[in-house]
C-alpha cells in the first residue's frame, strides 16, 4: 500500500531582488517563508486539506508586512490600497477570486468564500465588499494597510510618472510582488491561491492576473497546481497558469519539464517577468522564473523544507 504523503510551495514574489538577497532583510523573509511552510506541514500532516493549508498559509503571508498582499499591499494612484486574490481548488475545479477591493485584511478568505458560498467565480469592487459584508467579515480602517514605507514608496513612483511593481525603482530592474501557495494533500487533490496589492501607482480599477482563473492562479487534479508572480498583464495574455496545465495534460510532462516550458513560452511570446510555482498531481513540485531570483520555498513529500532566493 503507498503511504499517504503532501507536499506544499510558497513564493513571496520574483524580480531583482538585489537589495535583499543577503543580509538582516532576507533573512527576515527567509524566516517568514519558513514559518509559514512549516504551518501548512502542521495541516496537511494531520490530514488537513489542500485548500485549507493554501488559504491558511496565504493568510499568513497576508498578515506579514514584508510581503506585497493583505496589510503589506501598496498604493495605487490615488494613495489607495486595492487588492486581488484568488483560490481554486482542483477536485471540481471549483474557483473563486475577488478584485480591486480594499479594506480587507485578507483577501484570500473572501475569495474562499466566493469560491464555496456563490454560483459566482469572480466579484469586484464594491459588488465584493457587499458579499464580505453579507457574510461577516469585517472591515478594516485605512492606517492597517497605509504603512510610512509604502506611503515613501508611492510618493517616488508617483514623482516619476511611472507604475511600478514592489520594491522596484524607477530606474532599475528590481521586480517583486504578490504571494502565493500551492498544495497536495494526502488524498491526492489540489489547490493554488493568489493574493496581491498590484503594483505600486497603478491605475485605479487596474486587476492583474492574480484573480484570474488560468493566468495567476490554477489547480487540477489531472495535472497541477500553480500560482504566479510578477507583472500581471504579462501573465494574463499567455494564460500562464492554463498553459503550465495542458503541458502536462497534453504532452505528459512532469512538473518540471511542464514549468520550465511554460517559462520558456512566457519569454518567446511576451518577454514575461516574474515566474510561478508548481506542484504535479504526484506532488512532484518545481518553480520557474526569468527574473533574477524569485523569493519561494517548498517541502516535497514530507520533506525538509527549503526557502531560497535564487
Amino acid at each position: 500500500m503507498t503511504k499517504k504523503t503532501y507536499s506544499l510551495m510558497l513564493h513571496g514574489g520574483a524580480g531583482a531582488l538585489d537589495n535583499i538577497s543577503s543580509g538582516k532583510e532576507a533573512d527576515e523573509y527567509m524566516a517568514s517563508i519558513q514559518r509559514v511552510l512549516e504551518h501548512g506541514r502542521t495541516i496537511l500532516a494531520h490530514g488537513g486539506s489542500a485548500v485549507e493549508a493554501v488559504e491558511v498559509c496565504a493568510t499568513d503571508l497576508e498578515n506579514d508586512p514584508l510581503f506585497n498582499a493583505g496589510c503589506g499591499s501598496v498604493l495605487n494612484e490615488d494613495g489607495h490600497v486595492e487588492m486581488d486574490a484568488a483560490i481554486m481548488e482542483g477536485v471540481k475545479l471549483a474557483a473563486g477570486g475577488v478584485a480591486a477591493i480594499h479594506n480587507i485584511a485578507n483577501p484570500i478568505q473572501l475569495a474562499r468564500l466566493v469560491m464555496e458560498h456563490s454560483e459566482h467565480v469572480l466579484l469586484i469592487k464594491g459588488g465584493a465588499q457587499r458579499f464580505a459584508k453579507r457574510h461577516g467579515v469585517e472591515e478594516i480602517p485605512d492606517e492597517y494597510f497605509i504603512t510610512e514605507y509604502r506611503l515613501k514608496q508611492f510618493e517616488k513612483a508617483a514623482q516619476s510618472g511611472q507604475v511600478i511593481l514592489d520594491h522596484e525603482s524607477a530606474d532599475a530592474d528590481n521586480k517583486f510582488g504578490t504571494i502565493g501557495a500551492v498544495a497536495y494533500d494526502q488524498n491526492g487533490n489540489l489547490a493554488a491561491g493568489t493574493s496581491t496589492g498590484g503594483i505600486v501607482n497603478k491605475y485605479f480599477g487596474r486587476v492583474g492576473d492574480s484573480p484570474i482563473i488560468g493566468s495567476g492562479v490554477y489547480a487540477d487534479n489531472a495535472t497541477c497546481a500553480v500560482s504566479a508572480t510578477g507583472y500581471g498583464e504579462d501573465f494574463m495574455r499567455t494564460v500562464l497558469a492554463k498553459t503550465a496545465s495542458d503541458l502536462i495534460e497534453f504532452q505528459g510532462l512532469d512538473a518540471r519539464q511542464a514549468t520550465a516550458k511554460a517559462i520558456q513560452y512566457l519569454t518567446d511570446k511576451v518577454k514575461g517577468r516574474g515566474g510561478i510555482i508548481l506542484i504535479d498531481r504526484h506532488g512532484l513540485c518545481a518553480a520557474g522564473y526569468t527574473t533574477k531570483r524569485m523569493v519561494h520555498g517548498w517541502i516535497e513529500h514530507g520533506g525538509e523544507s527549503i526557502c531560497t532566493f535564487k
